[in-house]
């Protein structure tokens, strides 16, 4: 089977394909309940990328996804994040609650102290206008989630 799909489409485009069905499928589930449907997105969304990438997915009052948004590009190690555009982003979107998410182009997924700081920042932000936020997932060789580490 696997020779088969390569003989009529690139890798690139079959990734492609599991991206916007996987995509279809969470936009179509009636809540974003599932952490292993949410790292299995996230990781089709960010593992290829060679430089950090920031994401925030947006939900509603019943945790359905609004909107997904690739929000910040940094380089190899590090990725300038703004809380003043993701709350100006929230706010346009209308949403609740909030799961942000960005890679680690080096593979290892572990939380740095850049990352908790961020995460606090935005959190604080978000709180002044009742967005939750429900996680920070980093995405590496493993997904890691920094609500299940206990660092948020």
């Amino acid at each position: 089977m696997k020779n088969k799909l390569m003989q009529y489409a690139t890798k690139e485009e079959i990734i492609s394909c599991a991206i916007s069905l996987l995509d279809n499928q969470i936009r179509e589930s009636d809540v974003l309940c599932s952490p292993k449907q949410t790292r299995e997105f996230l990781t089709l969304q960010l593992c290829g990328e060679l430089a950090e990438v920031f994401c925030v997915l947006f939900l509603d009052n019943r945790h359905r996804v609004i909107s997904f948004d690739r929000m910040f590009n940094g380089t190899i190690d590090g990725a300038s994040v703004y809380p003043r555009e993701v709350v100006r982003s929230a706010i346009n979107h209308n949403a609740s609650a909030v799961i942000f998410a960005h890679n680690h182009p080096s593979g290892v997924a572990e939380p740095s102290s850049a990352d908790e700081k961020i995460t606090k920042r935005l959190k604080d932000a978000l709180a002044l206008i009742d967005v939750r936020v429900l996680d920070h997932f980093i995405v590496g060789e493993e997904v890691v989630s920094m609500a299940e580490r206990g660092l948020m």
